[in-house]
């Protein structure tokens, strides 16, 4: 059995707090108080009630610790070391259509470096977690990321542009090379599930672009945890600034990376030197 250290059982007991309130909106849908944060941009009464549980659960857990909510936004601590980085509804506009498919996410930084990470899905009842060092795990079973090395073998997730939101200018581009090449493409509508989906060895691989850190920093650890690589789809070098994230297993991330760089160079001009 995996022994949990207290950091992972204090995000545990947050989450398992907060998922209750979730699990009783769920499928409420016509009931359901939402406002419009921006185009294609929704926020749910649900998402400021479980946003609120899950800071005092924590704040009581470790006073001084700082904060960085998806709805409320940066907040300053005593201790300037530490933050917690928190999505209290990762898949909203699932959850808005009733489609079960969601989940908490909480990620622990420490001296700017993401030193654990737990992601939860409520209706399912799946909590995958890992900590620096000591491996990654759905509930108490290790996660290990798949061992697929080809691509006409692989499943791979994306995040495709919707309305209001800035995206890579030539995705349709890379889709199309990406889904000529694997199995087959995903798009699930919630990036902190992709990515423990990736660590799971459920998805192969996950490329998105313009993602938060609240969306991708817990599963940043979880995947890299199961023995796999996180970086830049641009092979940039501040994942958690740009949210531009290329994730799956050593022998397929390259291969992935080399089909979105191939859709980014300008097509060929007919009459050009070969």
């Amino acid at each position: 059995m995996a022994i949990r250290s207290a950091v992972i059982t204090v995000m545990a007991n947050a989450a398992l707090k907060c998922a209750r309130g979730l699990a009783r909106d769920d499928g409420e849908v016509e009931n359901l108080q939402v406002s419009k944060k921006g185009p294609a941009d929704f926020v749910t009464a649900t998402d400021l009630k479980a946003e609120q549980v899950l800071h005092d659960e924590l704040a009581r857990a470790r006073p001084g610790y700082g904060f960085l909510l998806e709805e409320s936004g940066a907040i300053a601590g005593e201790d300037t070391e530490h933050r917690w980085i928190v999505d209290p509804l990762d898949g909203t506009t699932n959850f808005l259509h009733g489609v079960p498919h969601f989940a908490i996410s909480i990620a622990l930084e420490s001296k700017g470096v993401i030193t654990a990470g737990l992601v939860y899905d409520p209706l399912r009842h799946e909590m995958f977690w890992a900590e620096d060092g000591a491996g990654a795990y759905l509930n108490d079973r290790r996660l290990r990321v798949s061992s697929r090395h080809k691509l006409s073998d692989a499943l791979i997730a994306t995040g495709m542009p919707f309305k209001g939101h800035a995206s890579h200018p030539q995705y349709s581009r890379q889709l199309e090379r990406v889904t000529a090449e694997v199995a087959g493409v995903r798009r699930c509508g919630s990036a902190a599930l992709d990515l423990v989906y990736v660590a799971a060895g459920r998805f192969d691989g996950l490329w998105e672009y313009s993602l938060a850190p609240w969306d991708i920093a817990a599963g940043i650890v979880i995947v890299r945890e199961a023995g796999g690589l996180v970086t830049e789809a641009n092979d940039g070098h501040d994942l958690l600034g740009s949210g531009d994230v290329l994730a799956a297993n050593h022998r397929l991330h390259p291969l992935i990376a080399a089909l979105l760089a191939d859709a980014d160079r300008p097509a060929s001009r007919s009459g050009d030197a070969s």
